[in-house]
């Protein structure tokens, strides 16, 4: 039986993730005070011409539907378009992003984005700008890949299809742990930094094909495939039995997602689900560009559901 999840200890990790942070950004600031002092420090103005030919400032007004900061995975660093893209060229919103494809939320949650994370908050402070919301998009790298057949009993097991017990452990426990640790860390930066309690959004993923396509094909160095091979490792060869599979994996996910959403303390988190935006029946690839991504279609689609949460 799988261990339960330990959600005290992992907002107390959150909250030391988040002051260890902010230690070393206070130092870094300093350090950035005292080089300017040393500087001469140029500002620059927009002018314009003024009576008689004088140069004249100019005030400037800038026009956008609401400041957000990014950090995660591939839906938010893929190459050519992503939600964040879209969200700046379709809805007006100015993003700042650290986010990093291939990235798993443990990575985020432990090892990963959260220096930059502060670092980002900061650079939009001092540009008298501040965040309307944060997006967070994390967990499939936790699941597919390299261990994904760990997930799966052999076709010919008793118990054949999704190892119950390991799923539990992975998306249940080790995964939930670390979606409130992360979740912990940037509410504590945001409120140190911001004096508020910025909203957060969280989204699951929709239901993958497991067809074998990775990036552009996934040949050479190219990323992908992430689910194929592990079901073909336990001797699953039926597409629409691996898709039925996906498909609670998906589920399982989710509610995984929901629950973090109940955490007392999480309360400013929305979570997003995407299911059933992203076609996997007939037509499912002009929806889906490889197993874990949408097209660029898909993606619009995506991104306009973001922007309605957000919104």
């Amino acid at each position: 039986m799988a261990r339960k999840p330990n959600l005290n200890k992992a907002l107390a990790v959150g909250k030391t993730m988040a002051a260890d942070t902010l230690k070393r950004r206070r130092k870094a600031k300093i350090t950035r005070t005292r080089a300017l002092a040393e500087t001469k420090v140029k500002v620059t103005h927009h002018v314009v011409a003024g009576p008689k030919g004088m140069i004249a400032k100019a005030g400037t007004t800038h026009v956008s539907a609401g400041a957000l900061i990014a950090e995660g995975d591939s839906w938010f660093d893929y190459p050519w378009h992503d939600v964040l893209r879209l969200l700046e060229d379709r809805h007006g919103y100015d993003v700042e992003s650290v986010a990093h494809r291939g990235d798993t939320v443990e990575s985020m949650a432990y090892t990963g984005q959260l220096e930059e994370f502060a670092r980002t908050i900061e650079k939009l402070l001092r540009q008298s700008s501040v965040p309307d919301a944060v997006l967070l998009s994390a967990g499939g790298n936790d699941i597919a890949g390299d261990q994904f057949q760990m997930l799966i009993n052999h076709v010919r097991a008793a118990h054949a299809g999704l190892n119950d017990q390991v799923v539990e452990g992975v998306i249940d426990v080790r995964v939930f742990d670390a979606y409130v640790t992360i979740l912990s860390a940037v509410t504590e930066v945001c409120r140190q930094r911001t004096g508020a309690v910025v909203p957060i959004v969280i989204h699951g993923y929709d239901y993958a094909v497991p067809d074998g396509r990775g990036v552009l094909g996934g040949w050479g160095p190219l990323p992908g495939p992430w689910l194929q091979p592990g079901f073909r490792e336990k001797g699953f060869d039926d597409l629409a039995t691996c898709k039925d599979l996906i498909e609670t994996l998906i589920d399982r996910f989710n509610a995984m997602l929901k629950r973090v959403t109940l955490v007392p303390s999480l309360a400013h988190v929305r979570y997003l689900d995407v299911r059933g935006t992203l076609p996997n029946g007939a037509t499912y690839k002009t929806w889906w560009a490889n197993e874990l991504h949408p097209s660029e279609r898909g993606f619009e689609a995506v991104a306009d559901k973001f922007a309605a949460i957000i919104a």
